[in-house]
């Protein structure tokens, strides 16, 4: 058995891509998308249609229409392949405003249901700033699933998890790519490799948290750099891969056993831990680390959907 197929029997195995032709060799259950993914595979000359499709069915719209009608046609297209859900990501230009952001998810499950499209199979991805958290809490209740993401701080987990949100995205990749660069020439690959990897830390550290005071919300890894962080959470609720790092689990054939365990993770003694604003905000602040990378990771996103939006006025 590859280590794909393994994976597949301890943890729901999700595609992290735009690319959708790509899918249906890995078999995911479900399949993630972002403003860069989509701008990566409108570029591609076998999606390029897909873009004058959507710029011409609705042009003379503003740019926000036309951007969140083509995320849908992306979506509807990957719900073709893949059984489960689809996470569709809201503008991360309203990244701090919680109404907007309401808004806008709303908009984007109303052009799902349109197509015939069950809200069960969609989750609305939003960033796991405070105002993200509160326009989740508040899509929640209505029924909107999301998908929290740019996660990289406990506080902002617990948050999410308080808020009774559907889904987070840890971000184990960016988690390790700062501890390395900050490291810089003392950093020691092999010693922060497969569970003492602080991406894979701090993942492990919210599914725990999880599980020993049942918060129901699920954990689903992201952004990984190898399939040494893979393995290394495997018996995580999700995890999220993109199409080369699948291509490598399924070429290789060394043991995979689950690393994470509901069971033991009750067993520990975690205390339970709640925010309220101001908390959160001093946390989030005193962790140098998740404070850069989620600001990093907004402004990445705005310059990408800027771009998808120059590429739209092209057409």
């Amino acid at each position: 058995m590859n280590q794909l197929d393994a994976l597949k029997q301890c943890t729901t195995v999700v595609a992290d891509t735009g690319d959708f032709k790509q899918l249906a060799q890995f078999q995911p259950q479900d399949a993630t998308t972002n403003p860069s993914l989509i701008l990566k595979a409108v570029q591609k000359p076998e999606y390029a249609p897909l873009l004058a499709e959507a710029v011409a069915a609705h042009r003379g719209q503003p740019l926000d229409v036309v951007m969140d009608h083509l995320l849908v046609r992306f979506g509807q297209e990957i719900l073709q392949t893949v059984p489960g859900r689809v996470s569709t990501e809201v503008d991360a230009r309203l990244s701090f405003d919680t109404a907007a952001t309401v808004a806008r998810a709303r908009r984007i499950m109303g052009l799902y249901e349109a197509q015939g499209i069950a809200r069960e199979r969609v989750l609305i991805k939003i960033a796991s700033t405070w105002e993200g958290i509160q326009a989740a809490a508040e899509l929640e209740r209505e029924g909107i699933r999301c998908n929290l993401t740019l996660l990289f701080a406990f506080c902002q987990a617990v948050a999410c998890g308080q808020a009774k949100v559907q889904l987070i995205s840890p971000f184990v990749g960016r988690i390790y790519d700062w501890y390395k660069k900050t490291a810089g020439a003392g950093w020691d690959e092999a010693a922060k490799a497969g569970a003492k990897d602080p991406g894979v830390q701090s993942v492990a550290a919210i599914y725990n948290h999880y599980k020993k005071h049942g918060i129901k919300t699920e954990v689903m890894g992201a952004s990984f750099r190898n399939i040494g962080q893979i393995t290394a959470l495997a018996g995580c609720d999700l995890l999220t891969i993109s199409p080369e790092l699948l291509a490598q689990l399924a070429a290789t054939d060394a043991p995979l056993a689950p690393a994470l365990n509901a069971q033991a993770a009750q067993a520990m003694d975690l205390p339970l831990v709640q925010y309220t604003e101001a908390s959160f905000r001093l946390a989030l602040n005193e962790d140098a680390m998740a404070t850069e990378k989620l600001a990093e990771g907004i402004r990445a996103f705005c310059a990408d959907a800027v771009k998808l939006e120059a590429l739209m006025q092209q057409i």
